[in-house]
């Protein structure tokens, strides 16, 4: 026996083709005392069969079988009690051949650390032993190279998702990233096929099975027999810049809502449609926020064209470009859903699919920083007469003041309309107590903002300007001093008549 103990090796054999064993891998696996592998309790192992050409006849084999993969136990633990006790049993295996000095080559299918069973003998030894790790090239990698596709360039992302998931995480993940691949197969597929439909990103996805082996099949991700998939098998889901099956895509429209501010604050299925669009339409402002991609093309304007700008979007569209109008805060309050729904509804556009992704809107935005002022029935006004007359906005405020309901003001004041604020204040007045809680939110989401809450009587009009949202309470409204300092609520329950 040695007195000195022996080294462990994370030996990558690569996703099935011997010829990709790498030469560190293949020599490693020569020199070895031990050579360990995996596999499920009918024996058979894959990473075995991929090493036996570069092991010698003189080798100690360490077979190490599953006690259980898909099927029930009766492990007093269930099925993790039963893995986490072949994991310790197997481990010391290992770890007496360590001991005695002999060297040994732990084989992985594709790279040892990559969602592999490597990972769990080496947190059980590494701290023991002297362990090395000899990468490999993985599934993903020879799924791409089946595909014959690229998976990303540029600053696209890509992301590596087990189908494991629950489908709505699937689903959100899928929509936030250029590329992706889907591990873990099996019986999980059903799952990863709602997730691709639900996610739009079906027609994109290609099933690749035992990828670089004899036995490797490459079809569309909808074509797979779901009662026969192996957990050798991945889905892929190139970028669309780099997806050449894929049709192009047929024109439309999109109105999306960026959120009022914080990148955050944008959905995953928003940036979805923004990735996916050939073309942006918006106020210069709001397609600024939107990071620049290759290719894409932007189209900006004045804030003051709207159905200028939904006419030139659905032209577009018309001639097969998918445009994404850009919105911020939400898309269908004071922005340009309506705008873009109302265009389309005239006969030459009625071919054009019109789609609204919805956003966060300031309002809401504007209340969480302060707790919970639209907490029971509110009404949401714009007090710009831009659109509309004042003599209508005064109507609304007086009625909705009147029926005692918090308010969210909206495009408060610019640079030419200067009084508005004023006249609000003073109809507003008329209805509530001048202790009534304003807050005042300006820029919120970005690095500019500010949020305070004042009486109703000291709103000064001279402050207000067009980055500016105001709720104004109602007279069940009230300012608590808490833990987290002032905070602003109107319950939910109202008193009885």
């Amino acid at each position: 026996m040695s007195s000195e103990a022996g080294k462990l090796w994370g030996v990558g054999l690569g996703p099935g083709d011997p010829e990709l064993v790498t030469v560190k891998a293949a020599r490693v696996i020569g020199e070895a005392d031990v050579v360990a592998f995996h596999s499920a309790r009918h024996g058979r192992s894959i990473s075995r069969g991929v090493a036996a050409r570069y092991m010698r006849e003189d080798q100690i084999e360490e077979h190490l079988v599953y006690p259980v993969t898909t099927e029930t136990t009766d492990h007093p633990g269930g099925y993790q009690g039963a893995i986490d006790e072949f994991y310790e049993l197997a481990a010391e295996r290992l770890a007496a051949h360590l001991i005695a000095g002999r060297s040994v080559a732990l084989l992985a299918e594709g790279d040892p650390l990559f969602y592999s069973s490597y990972m769990h003998m080496h947190k059980r030894l590494c701290d023991r032993f002297d362990v090395e790790i000899v990468p490999g090239v993985t599934s993903v990698s020879a799924a791409s190279a089946a595909l014959r596709t690229p998976l990303v360039e540029r600053d696209e992302v890509f992301t590596v998702l087990p189908g494991t998931l629950p489908v709505e995480e699937l689903t959100r993940r899928l929509r936030a990233t250029d590329a992706a691949a889907i591990m873990k197969l099996g019986r999980t597929y059903p799952n990863v096929l709602r997730a691709l439909k639900d996610s739009g990103r079906l027609d994109e996805a290609r099933y690749v099975e035992r990828a670089s082996t004899a036995q490797q099949r490459v079809i569309a991700a909808s074509d797979v027999d779901i009662a026969e998939v192996p957990y050798f098998s991945i889905a892929i889901v190139p970028s669309p810049s780099n997806n050449r099956d894929v049709a192009k895509p047929t024109g439309q429209v999109v109105v999306v809502g960026l959120g009022p501010g914080a990148d955050r604050w944008t959905t995953d299925e928003v940036r979805h449609e923004l990735a996916e669009a050939t073309d942006l339409v918006g106020y210069v402002t709001y397609v600024d926020r939107v990071p620049v991609r290759a290719g894409q093309i932007r189209h900006v304007s004045d804030n003051k064209v709207e159905s200028e700008r939904a006419a030139f979007a659905l032209d577009l569209a018309k001639r097969g470009r998918r445009v994404a109008v850009v919105s911020s805060g939400d898309p269908g309050v004071f922005a340009m859903a309506a705008a873009v729904v109302e265009v389309a509804a005239e006969p030459q556009w009625s071919d054009v699919t019109v789609r609204v992704v919805p956003g966060m809107t300031a309002a809401n935005a504007v209340a969480s920083r302060v707790g919970a002022p639209l907490g029971h029935d509110y009404a949401v006004i714009s007090l710009s007469d831009r659109l509309k007359p004042w003599g209508i906005v005064a109507t609304r405020l007086s009625a909705v003041a009147a029926a005692d309901m918090a308010i969210a003001i909206y495009n408060p004041a610019s640079k030419s309309r200067t009084w508005q604020v004023a006249a609000m204040r003073d109809l507003l007045l008329e209805h509530r107590g001048p202790d009534t809680p304003v807050v005042i939110g300006r820029a919120v989401g970005s690095d500019d903002e500010t949020v305070r809450t004042v009486r109703l009587a000291d709103l000064d009009a001279s402050e207000i300007d067009m980055r500016c949202l105001l709720i104004v309470g109602s007279s069940q409204t009230v300012v608590v001093e808490t833990g987290s300092g002032a905070q602003v609520f109107t319950s939910r329950r109202y008193p009885q008549s």
